[in-house]
C-alpha cells in the first residue's frame, strides 16, 4: 500500500486544537484533517494530488500522524473516520514534541531512573543515574529534559580504580610519519598520546593496566619502517599490539604481524588491499578503505551526468587498487575510463596526455607532496578552469597546494589558480552531530584540546583531519583489552600474560575488537568483517581558496545529503567531454539554382533541336545526316542535362533515407545521357573509319553505308551501359557515405567543436565502374553521312572537356561546391557545345538559305554540307570543269578534220602510187596513232574530277 507523508507549514496548524481540527458532520465521510506542526499525516492509498483534491474521506478511513526529526507523537497516532462523520479521539490532540536523547535513559555499569514522564523522555522529564557497586559516579547523577536537550552532560560510571603505583603497563608499538608522502604523525601522535591520558584516567576501563605507548618516525617509508619494526619486535618490553600509519608501512607491519601473534590497529591506513582477511588476518583500521571513497565517486558522476571520466595516479599498491576498484564500480554504472596514466614521480608527461586526450572529468589519486607537482604541472599545461574537474582525495591538509615545496616552480598564486573548483571526497573522520563521545568529549572539544597540544597551526600540521580516527584507535583497543581482561579482576584473561607465542589471547582480543562499537569523536566505531571502519562521505569543494562542505553520502543506505552549495567557475558543471556537433557541409544553393536554371534553358534547347529534327525529317540534307542517330543525341543531352538536378541535391532537400535513390538518379541519367547522346555521335565516326579503311578494291563501299548498322551499333553502346550500371547496382549499390573533416573550433569561448561532415554517393570498388576507354576518330567523308565534321568537332571538344574536369573533381571531391560547379557545368558545356555544333548549322542553313532538295542533292556530292568555303570551292572547280570540256569538245573536232583530211590525202596518194609491202622490221600502223592532245586532255578531266 503506498503511504504518502504530507508535510504542511506552522500557519496551517489550527489555533488551539494542537492539529485537531473539529469537522461538521456529513454523510460524505469525514472533513480532511490538518497535520500538527513539525509533523505529517499518512494517508494509505492516496497520492499527492488525490489528497488534494477531495475534502473528505470515507467512513472507515485511518490516517496516522507523524513526526520529523527527534520528535515523538503525544496524542493519538491513529484516527477513525466514524459513521456520524466525525474522527476518533478528538477530544484529544495529536502534537509532535521534540524528545530529548535517549541515550541518557541508559547508563553502563549503572542505573537510570525516569520520573516526570514516560519513555521516551519528553520536555518536563527527570532522569537520576545511579552506579553500581564497586564503581563511582562521574558526572551530575541528574539531568533535565527541556525543548530536547538535557541540561547536564551524560554521566559515566568509573571503576574504583587500583592506585596507580600497583597498575601493569600493557605497552603499544607504534610508527607514526612525521614527513614523508604522507606527515600524518604530526597530528596523530598528540591525538594517540591524548586518548593514553584520557584512558588511563578513567577508572572503569582496565583498572589494573596503564596502557604505555613506545614509537618511531617512519616517515611513510616501508624501508625505514622495517627497520623501527625490528626493533619493536626484538627488544622489550613485549607489545600488545602495533599501530602503523600510512598504507605502505601498514600493508609491511600486518604480513609480519600474523607471524607473531599480534594485533594491527591502523589509523591512517586507506588502502583497498589491506581489506584481504586471507593475506592480513589480525589487521584493523579505523581509517575506512579508499574504496569507501568510489561509490561517493560514482554517485557525484551519475547526479551530473557525466558518461566519461580520467585518471592520474602514483604508482603505488593503495591507488592502484583503489582505482581497480573505482574502475569496476563505474563499469557497473555504465560509465567510461577514457583515459587511465600513472607516474611514479614525475607527473609531467601523464598531465600532457591528459591535456592532448582531452580528458576533462579528472581523478587523481597520489598523495600530498606529489599532488603539489601535479598541479604545477596542471597549471602549465592549462588543465583547468571551466571546462575541467578534479576530485582529489580529501585529506591532505587544507593550504596544502600554499606550502613551500622546492621541487615545483610554481608561485603559490599560479597553484591556487589551478586548484580552485576541485572536489574532494574524505571519510567523515569528526562526529557532525557534535554529540558526547564514550570519552565524554563533544568533537568540537576534542578539536580545541588536540590544537593546544599542536605546535604549530592545524592548517600546517599533517594528518589534522585523521586524528580523531587515532584517538578513537586507542579507545577501541582499550575497550577490547578491557573485554579481554574481564573489565577489573573479574573473569578473563591476563594481559600481562601475553607474549608473542600466546595464540590464545590474541585470538579474544580479535574478538573483541570485532565486536567493537562505541560513539567516538569521529563518530560511530564499528569494523566490518575485513576490519574496515564503516563511515559517511564528506564531499567538499575548493572555493575561493578554501574547502566548502557541499554533500555527505551513506554508501551502506545509497543516501546523498546536498547541501546545493557548489559553486562553478562557468556557472554549471562542466561537460564530460567536448561536446561535438556534426553539421553536414551542403551545396551553396544560390550555386546549385543558377546551374539549374542553365540546365533546365539546355533541356529547353534539345528540345527545341528535336522537334526541328523531327519537323524536317523528309527534307533530303536532314536525311543524309541520319537524322533519327541525331535525334537520340539530343534525347541523351537532355538526359545528362537533366542529371544536374540530383547531383545538386542533399541533406539540405532529402532525408538520409531517400539518399541511395537520388544516388541511383544521379548514375541512371548521366549514364544512359552520355550512352545516347555520345554513344550515336561515335558510331557515325566510327563507320566512317571503319568504310574508308578498307582496301582499294572495296572504295565502292564508300558510297553506301546501310542505316541499320549504325542503330545496330547505338544499340549495343546503349545495351552495355545499361547491363553495366544494372550489375553495379546490383553488386555493388550506391550508397550514402559521411567524410569527416577535422574539427573546427567556434569562434565563441564555448566548450564545443564542430566536426564538418559531407554526404557522397559512393560503393565500395567506385574506380573500377567508371574505367574509360579512348576513341579512335577519323576525318573522312562518305554519301551517307554529310555532317560527320560537326559530330567529330563535337566529340573532340567533350573529350577534351571531360579530361580536364574529371581530375580536378576528383581532387575537389571534398569540397563540394567546387566539385559540383565542375561537374555540372562540364555536363551543361558538353550538352550545350553538342546541340550547337550538331544542330545549329542545320538550321541556319535551311532557314537563311533556303536551299531544300535540290541544293540537299548537291551538297551530297560535295560530301559535305557545314562548310561553306568547302562548298564554294567545289562550285568553282565545276564551273572550271564545264569550260575544260567545252574546250576538249573543240579540240576534238578540230582532229576529226585532221583525220578527214589526211584520210583523203592517202587516198590520192595511192591513187598516184600503188601500195607496197610493208617491211619486216615495220611499217606504218594499221590505224592512225592517238593524238597526244586527245590523251593530255583525258588525263586533265580525270584529274579534275577526282581532284
Amino acid at each position: 500500500m503506498l503511504l504518502l507523508l504530507l508535510l504542511a507549514p506552522l500557519f496551517l496548524r489550527p489555533p488551539g486544537a494542537g492539529g485537531a481540527q473539529t469537522p461538521n458532520a456529513t454523510s460524505e465521510g469525514c472533513q480532511i484533517i490538518h497535520p500538527p506542526w513539525e509533523g505529517g499525516i499518512r494517508y494509505r492509498g492516496l497520492t499527492r494530488d488525490q489528497v488534494k483534491a477531495i475534502n473528505f474521506l470515507p467512513v472507515d478511513y485511518e490516517i496516522e500522524y507523524v513526526c520529523r526529526g527527534e520528535r515523538e507523537v503525544v496524542g493519538p497516532k491513529v484516527r477513525k473516520c466514524l459513521a456520524n462523520g466525525s474522527w476518533t479521539d478528538m477530544d484529544t490532540p495529536s502534537r509532535c514534541v521534540r524528545i530529548c536523547s535517549k541515550s541518557y535513559l541508559t547508563l553502563e555499569n549503572g542505573k537510570v531512573f525516569l520520573t516526570g514522564g514516560d519513555l521516551p523522555a519528553l520536555d518536563g522529564a527527570r532522569v537520576d543515574f545511579r552506579c553500581d557497586p564497586d564503581f563511582h559516579l562521574v558526572g551530575s547523577s541528574r539531568s533535565i529534559c527541556s525543548q530536547g536537550q538535557w541540561s547536564t552532560p551524560k554521566p559515566h560510571c568509573q571503576v574504583n580504580r587500583t592506585p596507580h603505583s600497583e597498575r601493569r603497563a600493557v605497552y603499544i608499538g607504534a610508527l607514526f610519519p612525521m614527513s614523508g608522502g604522507w606527515p600524518g604523525g604530526q597530528a596523530c601522535q598528540p591525538a594517540v598520546e591524548m586518548a593514553l591520558e584520557d584512558v588511563n584516567s578513567r577508572r572503569d576501563i582496565l583498572p589494573d593496566y596503564e596502557l604505555k605507548l613506545i614509537h618511531h618516525d617512519s616517515k611513510c617509508d616501508p624501508g625505514q619502517a622495517t627497520k623501527y619494526l625490528y626493533e619493536l619486535l626484538y627488544n622489550d618490553p613485549i607489545k600488545i599490539i602495533l599501530m602503523p600509519g600510512c598504507s605502505s608501512v601498514s600493508t609491511l607491519v600486518a604480513e609480519a604481524a600474523r607471524m607473531w601473534n599480534l594485533i594491527v590497529l591502523s589509523y591512517g591506513s586507506s588502502s583497498p588491499a589491506l581489506s584481504n582477511r586471507q593475506r592480513f588476518p589480525t589487521f584493523f583500521r579505523t581509517h575506512p578503505s579508499a574504496t569507501l571513497h568510489n561509490p561517493t565517486r560514482v554517485k557525484l558522476f551519475e547526479k551530473w551526468g557525466w558518461k566519461k571520466i580520467a585518471t592520474i595516479q602514483q604508482t603505488t599498491e593503495v591507488f592502484t587498487s583503489t582505482l581497480d576498484d573505482l574502475e569496476e564500480r563505474v563499469k557497473e554504472a555504465g560509465i567510461e575510463i577514457t583515459f587511465r596514466q600513472s607516474f611514479f614521480s614525475d607527473p609531467a608527461v601523464p598531465v600532457k596526455n591528459l591535456k592532448r586526450q582531452d580528458a576533462r572529468i579528472i581523478v587523481g589519486l597520489f598523495y600530498e607532496t606529489e599532488a603539489r607537482k601535479v598541479f604545477c604541472e596542471v597549471y602549465k599545461e592549462r588543465l583547468f578552469g571551466k571546462k575541467y574537474v578534479w576530485f582529489l582525495i580529501g585529506w591532505y591538509a587544507d593550504n596544502w597546494f600554499k606550502i613551500y615545496d622546492p621541487s615545483i616552480n610554481c608561485t603559490v598564486d599560479e597553484m591556487t589558480e589551478a586548484v580552485e573548483g576541485h572536489i574532494t571526497t574524505e571519510i567523515v573522520m569528526l562526529n557532525p552531530a557534535n554529540t558526547r563521545s564514550i570519552s565524554n568529549m563533544t568533537s568540537q572539544e576534542f578539536v580545541e584540546k588536540l590544537t593546544k597540544r599542536l605546535k604549530r597551526h592545524p592548517e600546517e600540521t599533517g594528518g589534522f583531519q585523521e586524528a580523531p580516527l587515532a584517538y578513537d584507535a586507542i579507545w577501541a583497543l582499550a575497550l577490547a583489552l578491557n573485554k579481554t581482561s574481564g573489565g577489573g579482576g573479574r573473569s578473563g584473561v591476563r594481559l600481562e600474560d601475553f607474549n608473542y607465542n600466546n595464540q590464545t589471547i590474541t585470538d579474544q582480543i580479535y574478538r573483541a575488537m570485532n565486536s567493537s562499537s562505541f560513539e567516538g569523536v569521529s563518530g560511530h566505531v564499528v569494523f566490518d568483517a575485513s576490519g574496515s571502519r564503516m563511515a559517511w562521505t564528506l564531499i567538499e569543494q575548493l572555493q575561493g581558496g578554501s574547502y566548502k562542505k557541499i554533500g555527505y553520502y551513506d554508501s551502506t543506505k545509497d543516501d546523498l545529503s546536498w547541501s546545493k552549495t557548489d559553486k562553478w567557475i562557468g556557472g554549471s558543471p562542466p561537460a564530460d567531454q567536448t561536446l561535438v556537433i556534426k553539421t553536414f557541409r551542403f551545396l551553396s544553393q544560390k550555386l546549385f539554382i543558377s546551374v539549374s536554371v542553365l540546365s533546365s534553358l539546355g533541356i529547353v534547347l534539345a528540345v527545341v533541336c528535336l522537334s526541328f529534327n523531327i519537323y524536317n525529317s523528309h527534307v533530303r540534307y536532314i536525311q543524309n545526316s541520319q537524322p533519327n542517330l541525331n535525334n537520340l543525341t539530343a534525347v541523351g543531352c537532355s538526359l545528362a542535362l537533366a542529371a544536374v538536378f540530383p547531383l545538386g541535391l542533399d541533406g539540405y532537400h532529402i532525408g538520409r533515407n531517400q539518399f541511395p535513390f537520388v544516388c541511383q538518379a544521379r548514375l541512371w541519367l548521366l549514364g544512359l545521357g552520355f550512352s545516347l547522346g555520345y554513344g550515336s555521335m561515335f558510331t557515325k565516326i566510327w563507320w566512317v573509319h571503319t568504310v574508308f579503311t578498307k582496301k582499294e578494291e572495296k572504295k565502292e563501299w564508300r558510297k553506301t553505308l546501310e542505316p541499320w548498322k549504325l542503330y545496330a551499333t547505338v544499340g549495343l553502346l546503349v545495351g552495355m551501359d545499361v547491363l553495366t550500371l544494372a550489375i553495379w547496382q546490383i553488386v555493388d549499390p550506391l550508397h550514402r557515405t559521411i567524410e569527416t573533416f577535422a574539427k573546427e573550433e567556434p569562434k565563441e569561448d564555448i566548450d564545443v567543436s564542430i566536426l564538418p561532415q559531407l554526404e557522397h554517393c559512393s560503393s565500395r570498388k567506385m574506380n573500377t565502374w567508371l574505367g574509360e576507354g579512348p576513341l579512335s576518330i577519323a576525318d573522312v567523308s562518305t554519301e551517307k553521312i554529310n555532317d560527320h565534321r560537326a559530330v567529330g568537332m563535337a566529340i573532340y571538344n567533350v573529350a577534351v572537356l571531360c579530361l580536364i574536369t574529371a581530375p580536378v573533381t576528383m581532387i575537389l571531391s571534398s569540397q563540394q561546391d567546387a566539385a559540383f560547379a565542375f561537374a555540372s557545368l562540364a555536363i551543361v558545356f558538353s550538352s550545350y557545345i553538342t546541340l550547337v555544333v550538331l544542330f545549329v548549322p542545320k538550321m541556319r542553313r535551311l532557314i537563311t538559305r533556303g536551299e531544300w532538295q535540290s541544293e540537299a542533292q548537291d551538297t551530297m556530292k560535295t560530301g559535305s554540307s557545314t562548310n561553306n568555303n568547302e562548298e564554294e570551292k567545289s562550285r568553282l572547280l565545276e564551273k572550271e570543269n564545264r569550260e575544260l570540256e567545252k574546250i576538249i569538245a573543240e579540240k576534238e573536232e578540230r582532229v576529226s578534220e585532221l583525220r578527214h583530211q589526211l584520210q583523203s590525202r592517202q587516198q590520192l596518194r595511192s591513187r598516184r602510187h600503188p601500195p607496197t609491202p610493208p617491211e619486216p622490221s615495220g611499217g606504218l600502223p594499221r590505224g592512225p596513232p592517238e593524238p597526244p592532245d586527245r590523251l593530255s586532255c583525258d588525263g586533265s578531266r580525270v584529274h579534275l574530277l577526282y581532284k
